[in-house]
């Protein structure tokens, strides 16, 4: 057996406990850290960490260079002495849920006051802080302080015209007339880059990696959209020319219109793809490996004219994903730190670029279980344990599944026959025999969601595609909910099957 085989843990810092509402960087991270070490996890995975707009999506973040602010630790900057004890001294409101607005609410009011407390001192980090990030920042920060102004991070329609062509006067009326505000949208941005690496830090010390998440578009009400109109599909007058999605399938008879701006890959080739180096680059400060979400749209997009309701009338337009993936071979190595998200409707276009480089593809055994034209169990489903192979990452479900208790409950009688039948065993025993049988399975990375290992059910999920509400992604542990896991059972099938 390999030795190159790991078990992770998927779980965002948002689903972290937290008396603001909203999981953030501080003791309870760092608590899941050392959870994780002491039972030989080696693998945290997360989500975006970018800073969400509309919807909260991390899949849709305002920036795809930024933090998102929320997630700063607020007692870690009292005890920097930015905040006074009283700030931090909460109640737990009880909720269930992430309620964002709640959560901006509370913290945000603390976050600028101690970022003005950090600007009234000099601090020769945060000038090489500045510098060495100004590429990006300068515009995040306009960017923000424009949203707040109007309340409106739709720069294509809501904001003035001379704004939205990014006019050079207007623009810098706009810094000389909201220095400050600038200033602490860049503190705030200090904050959580500091407080972050610290983290991951401290995670890389206990042998611990980090798979981070690139979305493969960036948001139309995006910093990124409204600075790089050129490398995208947006015309002259901010409108976009085409919006991503996928087609018609079994699940979806109209396809799914996403909505993200696609890009003008030419440009791309002309920089030899120097936005998406640096966009790579970006992201690896933050984490060891890098999942690209919907990886076949680096081979080919589906691309839905302006104006269309549904994804019907789209087409599937080449990209040039080998070129891509050279450039980032040449500036980070043979060895790219990349997972493929080849889920969905793959073709032999998509399995060759991501075998030819060599990239682990995704596995999830909730889509294991299929019936054969016999109505048994279809054996060749290559989902099942005993048909993945070594370059794959192992899951029972990833974020946009159901929870693996939720999932077993919502299948039919037939269904549930299957599973059982496979895994022999009872009903109450599927969710630790699909997480045992995801650790024996030949996957180099086998990655367990946090609600698969508490056993919890479809009240915990974390998203659910194609919608839109405050159920989606908002699931954050209880107080203590940490420590309910099975850990003695994890720690003896990482063992077990040589995952350590």
């Amino acid at each position: 057996m390999s030795k190159d085989r790991y078990m992770g843990i998927l779980l965002h810092p948002t689903s972290f406990y937290s008396p603001f509402g909203v999981g953030d960087l501080g003791d309870e991270a760092h608590s899941f850290i050392d959870i994780a070490a002491e039972n030989k996890v080696k693998i945290w995975q997360i989500l975006p960490l970018g800073p969400t707009g509309y919807g909260d999506s991390p899949y849709a973040s305002r920036s795809t260079f930024a933090g998102n602010e929320l997630l700063i630790d607020l007692k870690s900057l009292y005890l920097d002495g930015y905040l006074e004890i009283e700030d931090i001294m909460v109640e737990d409101d009880g909720s269930l849920r992430v309620d964002y607005g709640s959560a901006r609410a509370k913290k945000f009011p603390l976050l600028i006051k101690a970022a003005k407390e950090f600007l009234k001192k000099k601090d020769k980090d945060f000038d090489k802080f500045l510098a060495e990030e100004a590429p990006w920042l300068d515009d995040y920060a306009i960017y923000q302080v424009l949203c707040d102004k109007f309340n409106d991070s739709r720069w294509f329609s809501a904001w003035p015209l001379e704004l939205k062509n990014r006019d050079e006067k207007a623009l810098e009326k706009v810094r000389k007339e909201n220095k400050e505000d600038i200033l602490v949208w860049k503190a705030l941005q200090y904050f959580f880059f500091k407080q972050w690496l610290e983290l991951k830090s401290y995670a890389n010390e206990k042998n611990i990696k980090i798979i981070g998440d690139v979305p493969i578009f960036v948001a139309p009400d995006s910093v990124d959209a409204w600075t790089n109109r050129k490398l995208l599909k947006i015309d002259e007058d901010g409108n976009q020319e085409a919006s991503s999605g996928v087609p018609p399938d079994a699940f979806s008879a109209t396809g799914q219109l996403w909505g993200n701006p696609l890009y003008r890959w030419s440009e791309h080739e002309k920089t030899n793809f120097s936005w998406w180096i640096s966009r790579i680059k970006a992201t690896l400060r933050f984490c060891d490996l890098i999942r690209i979400d919907h990886f076949r749209g680096l081979s080919a997009c589906w691309e839905v004219p302006s104006g269309e309701e549904t994804a019907i009338n789209g087409k599937w337009v080449k990209s040039p994903g080998k070129k891509l993936l050279n450039a980032l071979k040449e500036e980070l190595g043979d060895d790219l730190p990349i997972i493929a998200e080849d889920l969905g409707v793959i073709t032999e276009d998509v399995v060759e670029l991501r075998d030819s480089f060599n990239l682990p593809g995704m596995k999830i055994l909730q889509f294991a279980f299929s019936f054969n034209e016999e109505g048994e169990l279809d054996s060749d489903n290559a989902y099942l344990p005993h048909n993945i192979g070594p370059s794959s990452v192992v899951y029972t479900g990833t974020h946009d599944n159901n929870t693996t208790c939720g999932w077993y409950n919502e299948l039919s009688d037939a269904e549930k026959d299957l599973v059982r039948r496979y895994f022999e065993c009872p009903d109450d025993q599927v969710p630790w025999q699909m997480i045992r049988h995801a650790m024996m399975s030949n996957g180099k990375y086998c990655i367990i969601p946090m609600q698969d290992l508490l056993m919890l059910g479809s009240e915990a999920r974390m998203n659910t595609p194609s919608t839109c509400g405050s159920s989606n992604w908002s699931w954050k542990m209880r107080k203590d909910e940490m420590e309910m896991a099975n850990w003695p059972r994890l720690h003896y099938l990482i063992k077990l099957y040589g995952r350590y």
